[in-house]
């Protein structure tokens, strides 16, 4: 009766081990217990922990931000009265502000193949689960950042909502991570 239990318990322990992933797929980001703030973008909360310090561990930094369409006009202003733009520069700027404001995603990898941009899927869903934005990002490499360390940057126009709180995710497909983000769009002003 005893070697039985001792072996049932064996058989348990061996097939929850058999049941969990392994290989690249097994190594998931860490989350927060309360979504943290970003310091560079006052919109967007990292679900998932990515700090300099894991950038240090793994080489795989990625971050979010938001720049609502006022934010940008209020910079543009700024820039016209610091410069001496011709009002047609100053039309040109303005028109190229997408209506939703934009998703700014930066990313620092290890390697300059590692930056690879079009490795990244953004997905942003809202509270309900639906998906309201969806895409790839476009193919880009980065510059040398420090060390092995290369960065990448992509600015993404983003459709024109009202004030909500959306999930944002983005996935990259070399190293088998997601990067979960909480966005609280800002109300129209």
């Amino acid at each position: 009766m005893r070697s039985f239990l001792l072996l049932s318990l064996l058989l348990l322990g061996a097939g929850s081990v058999l049941a969990q992933p392994t290989g690249k797929a097994a190594k998931g980001r860490k989350r927060y217990t309360f979504a943290q703030r970003d310091s560079e973008s006052p919109y967007v909360q990292n679900v998932t922990k990515n700090t300099d310090e894991e950038q240090e561990v793994d080489g795989s930094f990625t971050r979010l931000g938001y720049r609502s369409a006022a934010d940008m006009l209020k910079e543009i202003d700024a820039l016209r009265k610091l410069k001496d733009w011709a009002d047609s520069t100053y039309q040109r700027r303005l028109a190229a502000i997408p209506p939703g404001g934009a998703l700014v995603v930066t990313v620092h990898r290890q390697g300059p193949k590692g930056v690879e941009m079009s490795n990244l899927t953004l997905t942003v869903t809202d509270k309900a689960g639906k998906e309201v934005f969806a895409q790839t990002l476009p193919a880009g490499t980065g510059r040398f950042f420090g060390r092995d360390l290369y960065q990448g940057k992509t600015v993404l126009p983003f459709p024109k909502m009202e004030a909500q709180e959306l999930n944002v995710s983005i996935r990259d497909a070399k190293l088998y991570q997601t990067f979960d983000y909480i966005l609280t769009l800002p109300a129209a002003q």
